[in-house]
């Protein structure tokens, strides 16, 4: 593991993501799982993330239409959070689901609107 990389991807994940949300992942993993969260830290985090080309806010919108086309609850409610944190607004995570809904299909977009409702609901946003 390159020790450097592991340690800028922990500082931009916990930007990101929350410190109690990454320390609890890291915490929680175990023999099995920690392999995914290093690699997961060192190299998502460490090098994707930290790269010039795009800023976080862009890379956060990305994801959201990523992951909703991928289906992924679970992680679109964590990264609507650290979307909100890189300073999207709710118009703008809208039209990335309206775009979903062309490119993905009508039923993710659903989902992610109905997630994000969820969240946003809990944030007081």
């Amino acid at each position: 593991m390159n020790q450097d990389l592991f340690d800028k991807g922990l500082q931009t994940r916990r930007e990101v993501l929350g410190s109690d949300y990454v320390d609890a992942a890291i915490k929680n993993a175990d023999e099995f799982s920690r392999p995914l969260q290093e690699f997961t830290t060192q190299y998502a985090w460490g090098d994707i993330w930290n790269r010039p080309g795009l800023d976080r806010k862009t890379r956060s919108l990305l994801n959201l239409a990523m992951l909703t086309a991928l289906n992924r609850p679970h992680e679109l409610r964590l990264h609507l959070r650290g979307a909100l944190t890189n300073g999207a607004t709710k118009d703008e995570i809208r039209e990335v689901f309206l775009q979903a809904a062309i490119y993905c299909g009508v039923p993710a977009s659903m989902d992610s609107f109905r997630t994000a409702k969820e969240v946003f609901k809990e944030l007081g946003v």
